[in-house]
């Protein structure tokens, strides 16, 4: 894993980019007026996004534990 909590296959957006771009998704699906295929394209956008947002997540945690785990190890 690299320094700045980067997931193994890095995802094409940052953590701020993607989730920024799924409260726009979720916006425009909560106002309505598009048509299914349209809601369809936004909610697959969404879904993704929301993957990229987990794998930011999950790569930040793990750096934690890792780094906890390397605290404890250390002697005092």
């Amino acid at each position: 894993m690299t320094k700045n909590a980067e997931p193994a296959a890095r995802p094409e957006l940052s953590y701020e980019q993607a989730r920024e771009e799924l409260v726009e998704v979720v916006r425009k699906l909560e106002a309505g007026g598009t048509t299914l295929e349209e809601s369809l394209a936004l909610w697959e956008r969404g879904e993704t996004l929301a993957t990229t947002c987990q794998q930011w997540l999950d790569g930040a945690r793990k750096r934690l534990a890792e780094a906890q785990a390397a605290h404890e190890e250390k002697p005092n």
